[in-house]
């Protein structure tokens, strides 16, 4: 039974078919994964999907009484509450009900016997669905999924102003999957989830009994919860059934296919064409020359894929810095408390540290600590001299000038046509050039502030979770990158598979923390 049926679908953006006559069906219990290149329309095509944005042509049909919940990139949380009070929003239908049992209750001190009789029924039956639907025990199942995601190391009494980006995120997801609805809409949600983390949504998404549709570039997740996987590619969609390994597999088998195919088709068509300038000039040959042509002009060509134009991606060392690049001294990290234990270490030039551990203990503290661009709770930290670093924020809010404008802002030596080399090197096409850099998707922005951070040299490296939003090939250059770069490396990244093989020392911080975990 299919529960969500896209019928044609046709989307435009800025003169670029982004969707082109597409069709989806998601049915029961089915685990999607929607998959493709930074940029091909995977989060367009979700925004259709939910109503957010409206198709050129096409329809979208939903099967009735369906409930949705959609995680996407940009949404956003109420000021003021605390992270329990959002948790609790997810079940406002229950306490909703709750109050009108209890309203119920008030009426019966006035109402008649026939009154209080109807009364009793209506509050029995909203008893009974409290009841089975476990509402007494919310609370800790509010623990039970905070905890999971990591959302107890916050504390659920702080104030969601007070939080992160990915902090926030942690909490919408939270919140909707407390909401169980029948069909789950989330896009990257395993960004800013640590390892622990990832393993028990992966375990939660296993076991889900209602269909959800995936956008992630995390493999091994996909290829853990996903048993359906739709390709976006060239504004096409194309289902396969499978996990994530399944789907390439077979994609580059239809892929040989294919190209086995064109290239008969292209010898034929050659052969034609020799035939029909060696006869149509001749009068006895000259109707077998024609008939050759209508053969020709009725062929069904065959199109290959246009190979994407990899990104490129390389960090250009400038000069070698002291031997200790920089140096703590009982350095503690934190704001208005202590995050660490007094630390003491040094990072040697060239070395190439990891630096892991559960959200929320400090990572992007402790780099913009060692950065100096925010001041140490206790304690001394030091930059060498010397050391030129480069630092990729994890958390970016994008402006509203074009991609081009900001960059030609930062870099006005720069002319046009170099500014325009330089995103474009970096796998941003004119489209995304020319846009605003607030629209751009999390993986085409990724890919904009990585190529202003390449125009700079550097003795040292510090990226805060790169990877978060990348499509695999750009994560595999970013990695080669990364590998080459012959300066100082300081990563915090959730994916073992993007570090291992890459950096020298791995830095736990549950280690130096103070806090209980």
């Amino acid at each position: 039974m299919s529960v969500l049926v896209a019928q044609n679908v046709s989307h435009d953006f800025g003169g670029r078919q982004i969707l082109e006559d597409a069709s989806f069906r998601l049915n029961k219990g089915e685990h999607v994964g929607l998959v493709g290149a930074n940029g091909e329309g995977k989060t367009t095509f979700l925004n259709i999907i939910t109503g957010n944005l409206m198709p050129d042509s096409g329809n979208i049909s939903w099967c009735n009484h369906i409930t949705t919940g959609y995680l996407d990139q940009r949404s956003t949380l109420t000021p003021g509450k605390t992270i329990r009070e959002v948790l609790r929003e997810a079940f406002a239908h229950f306490f909703d009900l709750e109050k009108e049992m209890l309203a119920a209750y008030d009426k019966m001190a006035a109402a008649d016997d026939d009154e209080i009789a109807r009364l009793m029924e209506d509050a029995a039956e909203i008893q009974d669905i409290l009841d089975h639907s476990g509402f007494y025990t919310i609370d800790a199942k509010i623990e039970e999924f905070a905890n999971g995601l990591g959302l107890g190391d916050i504390g659920l009494d702080k104030v969601v102003n007070e939080l992160s980006g990915g902090q926030r995120s942690k909490v919408l997801l939270t919140k909707l999957l407390l909401e169980n609805p029948m069909i789950l809409i989330l896009d990257e949600p395993t960004n800013y989830l640590d390892e622990n983390h990832i393993i028990w949504l992966t375990r939660f998404l296993q076991n889900y009994e209602n269909a959800f549709i995936l956008v992630s570039h995390d493999i091994p997740f996909l290829n853990n919860v996903a048993n359906v996987i739709y390709h976006v590619e060239d504004a096409t969609l194309t289902r396969y059934s499978g996990n994530y390994d399944d789907f390439m597999r077979m994609y580059e088998i239809k892929k040989n296919q294919l190209e086995a195919a064109y290239k008969k088709q292209q010898k034929e068509i050659a052969d034609l064409e020799d035939f029909i300038a060696r006869n149509k000039a001749r009068v006895a040959t000259t109707n077998m020359a024609k008939s050759r042509q209508k053969k020709l002009d009725k062929m069904d060509k065959i199109e290959l894929t246009k190979e994407k134009p990899k990104p490129e991606f390389a960090f250009e060392y400038s000069r070698a810095p002291g031997k200790y690049v920089i140096e703590a001294t009982n350095l503690v990290i934190g704001y208005d408390e202590p995050l660490t234990s007094p630390l003491t270490f040094h990072v040697d030039r060239g070395q190439k540290i990891a630096i892991k551990g559960v959200n929320g203990l400090g990572k992007s503290t402790l780099l913009k600590t060692m950065l100096g661009i925010i001041p140490s709770f206790d304690g001394e930290v030091a930059l060498d001299y010397y050391a030129q670093p480069g630092y990729f924020e994890q958390e970016h809010d994008g402006s509203n000038q074009t991609a081009l404008q900001e960059f030609w802002d930062e870099f006005p030596a720069l002319t046009n046509n170099e500014v325009r080399r330089a995103l474009a090197k970096c796998g941003l096409t004119n489209e995304h050039i020319e846009s605003q850099v607030r629209v751009l998707s999390g993986g085409e922005n990724a890919k904009f502030r990585l190529a202003k951070l390449m125009q700079n040299p550097m003795n040292l490296l510090v990226l805060d979770e790169p990877t978060n939003h990348l499509d695999p090939v750009a994560k595999d250059v970013l990695k080669e990158a990364v590998r080459d770069f012959k300066g100082t490396v300081i990563l915090v990244c959730h994916e073992p598979e993007f570090y291992q093989g890459v950096v020298t020392d791995v830095w736990n911080l549950e280690d130096w923390t103070t806090k209980v975990i």
